[in-house]
């Protein structure tokens, strides 16, 4: 079976139990790794979150269906997305806009786009996932001075300003978000990215 075929046949299945594919991964191990989730609706004002019997529930089929498709595995682990789920259609998108995201574009930014406040060569940002009118979409954020241990910084420092990057979905290689952990309830603002990359 082709892997577009096998990728065919798992999204019908998992669709079939009521559930929405979102990742699958082959490793060369024999592993195969099927991450699923719920179908969102805009108007939904419950969140439910993807539980182990889910996960059990779709094991059981997919083992059933992949053994008389005839698909060479080894094992099969089915779960759910994750703190870093990709984000693949317009959907995930609305559903997830005020979120950070990871974006990968496929080409650099441009010397006409970056307008010499980011590197025209950069491709990867982490940013605050909005709606940019009429029909695209943006991210916001803000890339912080990283500061050296024991160097002082002062008080009357302007603070790194804040950048905007519009985007349309085909613009981009890949979309996460981005895994944001709350320790111990410091939660961290929508604009920091730590994490930004320059390249």
């Amino acid at each position: 079976m082709t892997s577009v075929a096998l990728q065919q046949t798992i999204d019908d299945t998992v669709r079939g139990l009521g559930f929405e594919p979102v990742e699958t991964e082959r490793s060369a191990g024999g592993l195969l790794r099927v991450s699923i989730d719920l179908p969102w609706n805009p108007s939904d004002t419950v969140v439910h979150s993807i539980t182990v019997e889910d996960c059990e529930r779709v094991t059981r089929q997919l083992q059933y269906v992949l053994e008389v498709e005839g698909v060479d595995y080894k094992r099969l682990e089915v779960s759910s997305p994750g703190i870093d789920r990709p984000l693949r259609n317009e959907l995930d998108f609305e559903r997830f806009q005020g979120q950070v995201v990871d974006l990968v574009l496929k080409a650099p930014l441009g010397v006409a786009a970056a307008a010499g406040q980011v590197n025209a060569n950069r491709k990867k940002f982490r940013g605050t996932l909005q709606r940019a009118e009429p029909a695209g979409w943006q991210i916001i954020w803000s890339d912080e001075v990283v500061v050296k241990p024991g160097q002082r910084v002062s008080a009357k420092r302007a603070p790194p300003p804040v950048h905007v990057m519009a985007f349309a979905l085909d613009e981009l290689q890949s979309a996460r978000l981005a895994p944001m952990v709350d320790f111990k309830g410091r939660g961290q603002s929508s604009l920091e990215a730590p994490e930004n990359e320059k390249d």
